[in-house]
């Protein structure tokens, strides 16, 4: 999988194709870090579930991350974590290999994660050592946008909960669990128009463009 940033508002990603979607067994996962930018940020926490054949959610996995950097206030806010929980947390390495083997012979899902969780994973892995996950990667965003060219809005994950009127208020956002409950109710959602239009295949091979979130006053690069 090759993702290329294109330039401040959007990026391109290719290399990818799953064939029998409505087989295929699939992990949604979601990271939390001390911040945006995935070239300089750290992982606090990793969160994933497994999906039953109906797409519902079954196993689920859930570990802080200890972090030599500290958490800024804001994010401690955002997140509800801070250095003192991540004090005893297990290191990169004992997360991400508990991760690995949770994740393993499925397709993985996230929300965004072209434009942040999978190149902040990516960095991880080469600064320790670790070989990145081999497991095909499909972000929500993407999958929306290959069904939907006539949309043109920014695919962010509140837009998604209004598109497909999803319940959310008993889900913590910005919570690594939480998120992943949240990305699994929008994944059930676009597979179902998926298997409406009788689409049981991705092949971004060639390629496939989004639009990437934006965040005021933060420029992601």
């Amino acid at each position: 999988m090759d993702i290329r940033f294109l330039d401040e508002e959007t990026y391109e990603v290719r290399g990818i194709a799953v064939d029998g979607l409505t087989e295929t067994h699939f992990c949604v996962f979601d990271l939390e870090g001390t911040g945006i930018n995935f070239n300089t940020e750290h992982i606090t926490q990793i969160g994933a579930v497994t999906l039953t054949s109906e797409l519902e959610a079954e196993r689920s996995f859930s570990t802080l991350v200890y972090s030599p950097k500290a958490v800024p206030p804001f994010i401690s806010a955002m997140t509800g974590i801070n250095d003192e929980l991540l004090r005893n947390a297990p290191s990169f390495q004992e997360a991400y290999q508990q991760f690995e083997a949770f994740s393993a012979n499925t397709v993985l899902v996230t929300q965004a994660g072209y434009e942040y969780d999978v190149p902040l994973l990516r960095n991880h892995c080469r600064q320790y050592g670790t070989p990145m996950l081999t497991n095909p990667i499909l972000d929500i965003k993407a999958l929306f946008v290959c069904i939907h060219p006539e949309i043109t809005n920014i695919i962010s994950t509140d837009f998604l909960i209004r598109y497909y009127d999803l319940p959310h208020r008993d889900l913590q956002r910005h919570d690594a669990s939480g998120d992943c409950m949240l990305i699994a109710r929008i994944f059930k959602a676009i597979m179902q128009e998926y298997r409406d239009r009788e689409i049981d295949a991705i092949d971004w091979r060639e390629g496939i463009t989004v639009r990437r979130f934006q965040i005021p006053g933060m420029v992601l690069t």
